[in-house]
């Protein structure tokens, strides 16, 4: 097994080179295909225009104006209260991903509907089955216990016409399964991505919520481009989540790595039908029992790859049950 401290860095801290995302907005472009972004937009102390970060609304409609701009994703909602993700970190993990791949590929990333991913806990989003078909072509299973979340992803696949039949939103019923159920016997992936719920109660995702918005705004004060003003409470005392998330979508008893510990269990059961098991780790800490577990399973390889944008650091680590030589013949050996 490769030694699990084998990282790779960005050459420099920021998003990955193929992102779309490393330059300011363009929000004049923005708001030309999204014209209801238009309520959000105003000049900033430093003269540049920009949005309110810590207002949940201006979050969500600048999700839309960037996934119809970047991605032609004209039809795109999530039900109030449902997790908003920053698009440019999502995009990170997929490119990444991306050349992942491409090392059993020649060094080529592989694109088009022969590569199938798995995303664990898609959420109402949706928001990485999207990119990654639109950006890769890739075709992708998205896997999550909320009815509502499922019904959501279904209702925006089926409304734009640019994913008809690359993703498919499946209800996982049994919460305790994280693979079983969502694999099924003769599907194989190659590769399965998630960012999981990493807080252990919502008390704390509050916290984390709250922090976000401070590290955005101390972040868009050293680049002078976003302004912000705080909104930390709201009603009677109630935090606001300016990207939301439903208790599933945030939270798991034991947090994030009680829930990986359970993920990397359940992937030896279809060791042999995927090719790479990946997950964020956003808590360093972490790092060491993942490796430790993993050692145990005795996988063939692991893989830290770090990633950062603006002053968050984080990182997906990636395993996989299978032998350099099978991994070059992966796309050799049975259909997808």
């Amino acid at each position: 097994m490769t030694k699990p401290n084998k990282t790779t860095s960005q050459p420099k801290k920021g998003l990955h080179p193929r992102n779309p995302h490393r330059a300011r907005y363009d929000f004049p472009a923005l708001m030309k295909g999204t014209p209801e972004l238009k309520a959000f937009v105003k000049k900033n102390p430093f003269g540049d225009l920009s949005v309110d970060f810590s207002n949940p609304q201006a979050v969500k409609i600048l999700n839309k104006a960037l996934l119809q701009h970047f991605y032609q994703i004209s039809f795109w909602d999530i039900p109030e209260g449902y997790l908003c993700p920053p698009i440019p970190g999502r995009a990170d993990y997929l490119h990444y991903l991306a050349d992942l791949l491409a090392e059993s590929n020649g060094g080529e990333i592989p694109k088009g509907k022969a590569v199938k991913g798995l995303d664990i806990g898609m959420g109402a989003n949706c928001v990485y089955p999207m990119v990654g078909h639109r950006v890769y072509g890739w075709q992708f299973v998205g896997a999550d216990i909320d009815p509502v979340s499922v019904k959501s992803a279904k209702l925006m696949v089926e409304m734009n016409p640019s994913l008809k039949g690359g993703i498919q939103c499946r209800l996982q019923k049994n919460p305790d399964h994280i693979f079983a159920g969502m694999i099924n016997a003769k599907e194989r992936f190659d590769f399965t991505m998630c960012n999981p719920p990493f807080h252990a109660s919502m008390a704390e995702a509050t916290k984390g919520s709250e922090r976000k918005v401070k590290n955005l705004a101390a972040n868009a004060r050293k680049k002078g481009s976003e302004p912000f003003k705080a909104q930390p409470m709201k009603g009677k005392g109630k935090p606001v989540l300016n990207f939301g998330g439903q208790n599933a979508e945030l939270w798991c008893p034991g947090g994030e790595a009680v829930f990986i510990k359970r993920m990397i269990e359940q992937s030896a059961d279809f060791k042999t039908q995927c090719l790479w098991f990946t997950t964020m780790v956003s808590k360093k800490e972490n790092l060491p029992g993942i490796y430790k577990q993993l050692k145990e399973l005795k996988v063939e390889d692991v893989r830290t790859i770090e990633m950062a944008q603006g002053q968050k650091v984080t990182r997906i680590v990636a395993w996989t049950f299978l032998n350099e030589s099978a991994r070059q013949n992966w796309s050799k050996n049975g259909e997808k």
